[in-house]
């Protein structure tokens, strides 16, 4: 689920001659008649570790700053690559606080996104502005679309260690 105008673009693309979605609105009776989007991709962040100390390990007070700068972003290859290795998900190491602490976010991409749901113009931007957060608002700013891997639509597989977590109510 996602505003209209942030999937307009994905609407237009699987508009035709025949059908205008982003004018006059879409809706799939069935998952078979729900459109692929072809140029749109779904990043879903499945988990974030810490890493400060695997990086910080990696730099020794004796080091010069552009020395300590190249061994950082050889540590965070490093965990990167491993990542990647190991969960098969797209790996992120992300700074924060100016280096003061590293986090890994891993990734899981989808390339088959399909269009589920989208209301016309009309409703979708009731008001004539878009932007507009002020309450409050008659329009139905609503786009559903639905991932699938494999030809099926896609679950909600947690890592391991996320679901270990919900079990024990973390």
């Amino acid at each position: 689920m996602t505003n209209h105008h942030v999937g307009s673009d994905a609407i237009a693309d699987v508009s035709d001659e025949k059908h205008n979605y982003i004018r006059d609105g879409f809706y799939a009776i069935s998952r078979a008649d729900e459109r692929k989007c072809p140029d749109m991709e779904i990043t879903v962040l499945m988990k974030i570790e810490e890493v400060t100390d695997k990086i910080n390990a990696k730099i020794t007070p004796d080091m010069k700053p552009t020395d300590a700068f190249a061994a950082r972003k050889k540590a965070m290859a490093e965990i990167e690559k491993d990542a990647k290795d190991k969960t098969g998900l797209q790996p992120e190491v992300v700074t924060l606080y100016q280096g003061a602490r590293y986090d890994l976010y891993l990734y899981k991409r989808y390339t088959d996104v399909r269009l589920v749901m989208a209301p016309e113009a009309q409703i979708a931007f009731f008001g004539g502005d878009l932007d507009n957060f002020e309450y409050p608002r008659y329009n139905l700013d609503v786009s559903f679309f639905r991932v699938y891997e494999n030809e099926q639509a896609a679950q909600d597989r947690a890592l391991p260690e996320v679901e270990q977590g919900r079990a024990a109510g973390k």
